[in-house]
């Protein structure tokens, strides 16, 4: 018994929101801070937005500006960058170092720290944009189109980018996920319609590449920047695709140690 007045200890989880948000808090500055990935996240996307931008280097087969070309390529592959390569390797390594299998014993659910996560990815994603945005208009670059298509191609993308990624550092070992995640990154900047054409490639190849992710991505923001479309319901109904695929299987053969 206690008197009137005097206060015990109720120890006990915080709210799941702000469990949430402190760990999507924690999940971006972990990012921010590691160099490899600033290195990967937004040195090589602005790296190559200049570059191909201002050096008559790559053959980009479209009429126009070269920057009005290259800058939805460059989006598509932050993109990339963030939600799949860099998440799949900082997860792998965690899982790897027993982070995660502690992390899912607290009082944080599984999905919670997913969310956090996707936060994060989501976080960094945004001021990717606006830094290689602030860049191509330095460059002058002219957008066009509907923000809300943009926006949907940037969620859909994210979405199935985050659940390859998940996919691949809860399968693999964690060597593994790193030189594969950064051999798809390699493989994608070229045969990805990120910097190259993709009317390149012989029309068999072509048909073939066009239902990558990245080039729906890229297409699909290319279309809608570039070219002032409309909705681009072809390349958003192949992301769709390949978000619920990936997070599907994410979510079926995740291993958390």
């Amino acid at each position: 018994m206690t008197a009137t007045g005097t206060f015990l200890p109720k120890p006990g989880a915080a709210p799941l929101m702000r469990m949430i948000r402190a760990q999507a808090a924690l999940e971006t500055r972990m990012l921010l801070r590691n160099g490899e990935q600033l290195l990967l996240t937004v040195v090589i996307p602005s790296l190559l937005l200049v570059l191909f931008s201002t050096v008559d280097i790559v053959d980009t087969g479209a009429d126009g500006s070269t920057v009005d070309f290259l800058t939805p390529g460059v989006l598509a592959l932050a993109v990339l960058s963030t939600a799949f390569t860099g998440q799949a390797i900082a997860t792998g390594f965690e899982r790897r170092y027993g982070v995660l299998k502690r992390l899912a014993v607290s009082p944080l659910p599984r999905w919670g720290l997913m969310t956090a996560k996707t936060l994060a990815v989501l976080v960094t994603e945004v001021l990717q944009i606006v830094l290689l945005t602030a860049i191509a208009l330095a460059l002058g670059w002219s957008p066009h189109g509907d923000p809300l298509s943009v926006a949907l191609l940037l969620i859909l993308g994210t979405a199935a980018f985050s659940g390859l990624g998940l996919l691949m550092a809860g399968t693999l070992k964690a060597e593994a996920t790193l030189a594969a995640a950064n051999l798809v990154f390699l493989l994608l900047l070229v045969a990805g319609g990120v910097i190259v054409s993709l009317d390149k490639f012989p029309g068999a190849v072509r048909g073939a590449l066009e239902l990558l992710p990245i080039s729906a991505l890229s297409g699909g923001l290319r279309d809608v920047l570039q070219d002032g479309g409309g909705m681009p319901w072809r390349d958003l109904g192949i992301l769709a695709v390949w978000a619920v695929l990936g997070l599907g299987a994410a979510a079926r053969f995740f291993r958390w140690e």
